[in-house]
């Protein structure tokens, strides 16, 4: 697959909510690119103080080669790209486009609630932000696929996240061959 998953990367971010996510789409072949939203710098740093140098600048990208963003989250890391325009932008074209994805975990899915993109999705999320996403449609499940919309609760769901966002771009038997490499199944 050519088209680019963007996982989006603030200082602040959920290491393991957005790490897990990049290697298990890796895993399966998927063409994942990591991405500073940090002005002049592909260096950011998590909420555990791990730096990380991303693939490449937000002002760099181009949006129309994404099939998928992927919202992580990690404190202050969600509210920066909730706050973040650009990010704002690409999560609305993405929602309301037939052919694009947007990923979203723990924190994650407030950038859909705050900005008003959550609309009649039914979504999951951290239950400390459950209250921010103006929403009736909250699932108390481990990941939620609605539509383009795939979101999951945070940290302790990572990698069952990361599976859910490669299913729908490739088939069960390397879904299995990613699970039997992690060990997750024999």
């Amino acid at each position: 697959m050519n088209k680019k998953i963007f996982v989006m990367l603030a200082n602040g971010f959920e290491l393991i909510e957005a790490m897990s996510p990049v290697d298990v789409l890796r895993r399966a072949g998927l063409n994942v690119v990591t991405v500073s939203t940090m002005e002049n710098t592909l260096e950011v740093e998590s909420a555990q103080k791990v730096k990380v140098v991303a693939d490449i600048n937000i002002s760099d990208i181009n949006v129309g080669e994404g099939i998928m963003i992927v919202i992580p989250g990690g404190f202050p890391g969600y509210v920066n790209l909730r706050s973040d325009s650009r990010v704002v932008e690409i999560v609305k074209e993405y929602l309301n486009s037939n052919d694009k994805f947007v990923g979203a975990i723990c924190g994650g899915p407030t950038t859909l609630g705050i900005n008003g993109l959550i609309g009649d999705y039914k979504f999951t999320c951290h239950t400390s932000v459950k209250e921010e996403m103006a929403s009736e449609k909250y699932e108390h499940k481990d990941v939620v696929v609605d539509r383009n919309l795939i979101t999951s609760p945070g940290a302790g769901k990572s990698v069952e996240f990361g599976l859910a966002l490669a299913s729908i771009f490739v088939d069960e038997a390397t879904i299995t061959k990613v699970k039997k490499g992690m060990e997750l199944i024999k």
